[in-house]
């Protein structure tokens, strides 16, 4: 079995034509989102949906999905 090294600069080839290749099917958009999908973020997203949410009540997000949900229905 043979072991094949991969240099830096074959990853910067791979990113480049990676990126190259994104773009050409998906478009700019489409490649930004694809990449997002693969991203870790940062923050906590636990502790912040806790500080984001902390004035809302159930009926506040009931109030705010009721009109979606009516819509939905209409769709068979």
């Amino acid at each position: 079995m043979s072991v094949m090294a991969i240099t830096v600069k074959d990853l910067e080839n791979i990113r480049t034509e990676g990126l190259k290749v994104l773009k050409e099917k998906l478009g700019a958009v489409g490649m930004i989102k694809f990449i997002q999908m693969y991203s870790n973020g940062q923050g906590d997203y636990t502790q912040d949906r806790e500080e984001y949410l902390k004035d809302v009540s159930i009926e506040d997000f009931d109030n705010f999905m009721l009109p979606a949900s009516e819509s939905i229905k209409q769709f068979p």
